[in-house]
Order: structure tokens, then C-alpha cells, then sequence
């Protein structure tokens, strides 16, 4: 088979975490080599962004420091960019790290904290990167220990509405913003389905809408399946959220979800033609 071209409406960001904790792929991609093989079969499957981490944010995670973040991805970085003109967002909270990032060829700074600590936003803004800001209670330590909302889904809009003033205000033009709901950061299983069901209404912060769901434990739960039995699980998810309008999802198994979001490009085609012909 030829190679497998990316969705048009709804892209898909392949995970690439060099870390040895994360919860699903980690100590898998713990040499540039390794991470680089599996960048190019991502590519090659036909990926649209490389989400590339080195600090875990899975609950109870803890912090590394900047010169240990920096080994586990820059290189990976400098080595992507040698091959391939690919979209890459680097997954990161550290000044530094987003800096030499983005010099390194970076298009997209993936912030779990919303670029909300001390000097982050200027630094992201004078970069001229294209921003996540993603919504998360608590901080990866404690976030699962008592996750609570009187509205989780009008809480969240709010806060990245508050998070999108904010950056437009330290410099980041407005079509440089993403937004993510933040799935399982600080979310138990009711808040994380209430969010997924009424996902649409994020579309009115009017900026592109990310989300990610791959293999994490609201899967797990609901079909009592460990971390390598969670696919279809996952799929499913991407599949309801882009058809509410997630403009990205962010995966592990990016070949499979490609597939299931060309059959849903192929339905929105269809209602996008049926209105035009009225």
C-alpha cells in the first residue's frame, strides 16, 4: 500500500513521549534513534502533527529538570527537521524549552498548564508559535486526588475563554490559539463523559479545538481493559469528539484513527454539500 494521506478536515497528532514514565508509551522511545524510527513510520502513516514530550504530566508525575527535558527532546527535534517539514508541537511548560524548540523548528508550544506561570506567555508570544492551552484542575501531582466542579463543562469554557484573553493580550495573534478541554487532568469519569457530550459547545470560544483521549483510564474504566487493550475504545472517542467538531486529536495509534476519521470527513462532506445545494 502506498502511503496513507492525512484527513482534511480533522487532523490527527501522533504522541511521542521520551520519557520513561508516561502512562502509556513510556521508556519505548528513550533514545533519539528509537523516537526518530517511530516518527517516520508516523509520518509514513500519514500524521499531521508529532506531539513530542519529555516530563510525563500522568497522574502523580513529577517534574524533571530543564537540562534533562531538553536532552530527551531537542536532538528528536533537530533529527525530525532533517527528514521531514512535518508539524511538530513540543509538549512542555519550561521557558527553555519551548525557546530552543521553536528555533530548532517547532511550529506548536502544547501547554497542559495553559501558559499560566510567571514570564511563560511572553516567552511563548515572542516565539511566534502557535499555542495549546489546554484546562487542567490541580497540578499532575494531586490532580486526581479530588477533582470537583459545580459545572465542569461551563467551568472549562470559562477558563479558556480567560486563558485565550489572555494570551491575545501578551502578543499571540488570536489564529495562533488552540484550545484543550484537558481529558482526565483533574477530571473524574462523570466530568470527562458530561465534557465529551456536550464538546460542542467549545466550539464558541471560536478557536480550533483539540482533544485527547488515547488509551487514558476513562477507557480503561468504562470497558475494564489495561492500557494495550484500549484501541477501539479509543477510536471511539475520537470519532464522537470529531463529530462534534474537535479540529485535532491527539493519538497513539494514528494509522487506525486516520481511517476512522476519513469515514467522518466523508460524512460532514456529505451535509456540508446538502446545504450548499439548498
Amino acid at each position: 500500500m502506498g502511503k496513507r494521506q492525512p484527513t482534511n478536515r480533522v487532523r490527527v497528532m501522533g504522541v511521542i513521549n521520551t520519557t520513561p514514565d508516561s502512562f502509556s508509551d513510556g521508556g519505548q522511545f528513550d533514545t533519539t534513534d528509537k523516537a526518530l524510527r517511530y516518527a517516520m513510520q508516523l509520518i509514513d502513516d500519514g500524521v499531521d502533527i508529532l506531539d513530542i514530550g519529555g516530563e510525563s504530566t500522568r497522574p502523580g508525575s513529577q517534574n524533571v529538570d530543564a537540562s534533562e527535558e531538553l536532552a530527551r527532546t531537542i536532538p528528536l527535534i533537530q533529527a525530525i527537521r532533517k527528514e521531514s517539514d512535518v508539524q511538530i508541537s513540543i509538549d512542555t511548560n519550561k521557558p527553555v524549552v519551548m525557546q530552543q524548540a521553536v528555533a530548532e523548528g517547532a511550529n506548536l508550544i502544547n501547554s497542559i498548564w495553559a501558559l499560566r506561570q510567571d514570564d511563560v506567555l511572553a516567552v511563548a508570544a515572542q516565539s511566534g508559535a502557535a499555542v495549546c492551552l489546554m484546562h487542567m484542575q490541580g497540578t499532575p501531582e494531586t490532580m486526581q486526588q479530588n477533582p470537583c466542579y459545580d459545572d465542569v463543562v461551563s467551568e472549562v469554557i470559562e477558563y479558556l475563554r480567560q486563558r485565550i484573553e489572555a494570551a491575545v493580550e501578551a502578543g499571540i495573534a488570536r489564529e495562533n490559539i488552540i484550545v484543550d478541554p484537558g481529558f482526565g487532568f483533574g477530571k473524574t469519569l462523570q466530568h470527562n463523559l458530561l465534557l465529551l457530550k456536550s464538546l460542542a459547545q467549545l466550539k464558541a470560544l471560536d478557536v480550533p479545538l483539540l482533544v485527547g483521549m488515547s488509551r487514558k483510564s476513562m477507557i480503561g474504566t468504562i470497558l475494564n481493559k489495561p492500557l494495550d487493550q484500549r484501541l477501539y475504545g479509543s477510536i471511539s472517542t475520537a470519532v464522537i469528539a470529531a463529530m462534534q467538531g474537535a479540529d485535532i486529536i491527539r493519538v497513539h495509534d494514528v494509522a487506525q484513527t486516520i481511517d476512522a476519521l476519513a469515514i467522518v470527513d466523508a460524512v460532514n462532506g456529505v451535509q456540508t454539500q446538502q446545504r450548499e445545494m439548498q
